[in-house]
């Protein structure tokens, strides 16, 4: 039998001003003061939504990203306050910048594909010839894309976000120097553990001046991370990484003749197949929290969400100022 996978969200709660169903997380706006973050079981991959949720998803990216988002504070400020429910975080009602950092310490991926095409430039960053699958950058790039609410994200040069007027040429560069030290960051963590953090995105919003990290950092659905012990040997045979990410469920998409194109249709997810999915979440969480994952299997989870939203909400009494 397989597990409960929460794939959609509709509450309403005291000075709601808006719901937003983003690909896989539901974000309500309380009063323009808090953020209510769902991490929700839905998968997307190609920029689709798949079918079927991933049971426990939600809980291991929350919980992974919660942990990040407090190792990191000393970087920089983020949006979070709170994580009154395994699969939410509450947090500071922010703008966010129409830009993805997406950084990269290793050539694979989406990358690699484009590298394989011919292309010697992402984003407006130079890529040198002769390089192979998953060879380590002689310092991480950053790749930024634009942020789509639907479709495909775009990728975009630093060159294009500050002569568009997306982000000021002040604010990108802080970002820029965010987006190094938070990758630092979550390596030295990740080196701790066994794994390589090959690439990774972060969003920013901002607060009056103040810019902040919003949105998850560090879970498999925003980054990439390969096990240490036996890269080299693999890299050195030009041999499949053994990673821990989503790029696995890339693959099978692909393999079964799916990559979000028109007229492509997603294959049938299994039961088999989405429990492999979330066993493969659960060991990333036990692999970079070096703790055992214990899932929260209430009877109603959506209920248990929205009672530990509403007794937040009220604990706060009046408005965040």
């Amino acid at each position: 039998m397989t597990a409960e996978a929460i794939t959609h969200t509709n509450f309403n709660f005291p000075k709601q001003k808006s719901l937003y169903h983003g690909k896989v997380r539901d974000v309500y706006n309380i009063d323009d003061q808090y953020l209510v973050m769902v991490a929700t079981d839905r998968i997307s991959a190609f920029d689709v939504v798949l079918p079927r949720g991933i049971p426990f998803k939600g809980q291991v990216l929350n919980q992974i990203a919660s942990r990040f988002l407090d190792a990191t504070a000393d970087i920089v400020p983020n949006w979070k306050i709170a994580t009154p429910d395994p699969m939410v975080t509450i947090g500071r009602y922010c703008k966010p910048f129409p830009v993805e950092m997406i950084i990269r310490g290793y050539l694979t991926g989406s990358s690699w594909r484009t590298y394989q095409k011919g292309a010697r430039e992402i984003c407006g960053v130079p890529i040198p010839d002769g390089l192979k699958e998953h060879q380590k950058f002689h310092e991480p790039i950053i790749t930024p894309t634009t942020k789509a609410d639907e479709g495909h994200d775009e990728d975009i040069s630093k060159y294009e976000i500050i002569r568009q007027g997306l982000i000021s040429e002040k604010d990108y560069s802080l970002m820029e120097a965010f987006t190094h030290k938070l990758f630092e960051r979550g390596s030295q963590m990740a080196a701790a553990k066994g794994l390589i953090l090959v690439d990774t995105k972060y969003e920013f919003g901002k607060a009056g001046d103040q810019i902040y990290l919003i949105d998850e950092i560090h879970t498999p659905d925003s980054s990439r991370y390969f096990y240490a012990d036996g890269y080299q040997e693999r890299f050195d045979k030009g041999e499949s990484q053994k990673q821990l990410s989503k790029e696995f469920v890339r693959e099978w998409l692909m393999k079964n003749g799916f990559q979000g194109k028109t007229g492509q249709k997603v294959p049938e997810m299994t039961d088999t197949f989405v429990k492999q999915v979330s066993d493969r979440y659960i060991e990333l969480y036990e692999h970079i929290t070096g703790e055992p994952f214990i899932a929260d299997e209430s009877k109603n989870i959506t209920e248990r969400i929205e009672k530990n939203i509403r007794i937040f909400l009220e604990e706060q009494g009046e408005i965040m100022p």
